[in-house]
């Protein structure tokens, strides 16, 4: 079983890595073989077609994403924040994700947010 932190080291490893084979050994030890992601932009399933997901995505914006919180965690699940930063170190983004675990401590489904939500009334 992975610990916690090394399961979100492996994933905020994985979207700051642009060499396929390397990210796919990150994304190996931390989400399962079938997991689900989903985002405002994405829903992919299995760590191949997020592999590809995130390559297309850091290829695109130029940047990596940092992870920018400790986890929060009960039940299985986990809460975690994060950023996108441009090549410059500008912050593109900032977002948060909530996960599932799966019995090896392996993301089985995580769902992603981006920015804040909108302030009632």
């Amino acid at each position: 079983m992975t610990s916690l932190n090394e399961t979100l080291a492996r994933y905020g490893a994985a979207w700051r890595e642009s060499d396929p084979d390397t990210r796919l050994a990150h994304l190996a030890a931390c989400f399962a073989e079938t997991g689900r992601y989903v985002d405002p932009s994405a829903d992919v399933t299995g760590r191949d077609v997020l592999s590809d997901h995130i390559g297309k995505v850091l290829a695109e914006f130029g940047g990596r994403v940092d992870l920018t919180s400790a986890p929060q965690q009960h039940h299985g699940m986990i809460h975690f924040t994060w950023h996108m930063v441009a090549g410059d170190g500008t912050v593109m983004i900032a977002g948060r994700d909530f996960a599932r675990l799966n019995a090896q401590g392996q993301i089985a489904e995580l769902v992603g947010f981006f920015g804040e939500p909108e302030a009632l009334g």
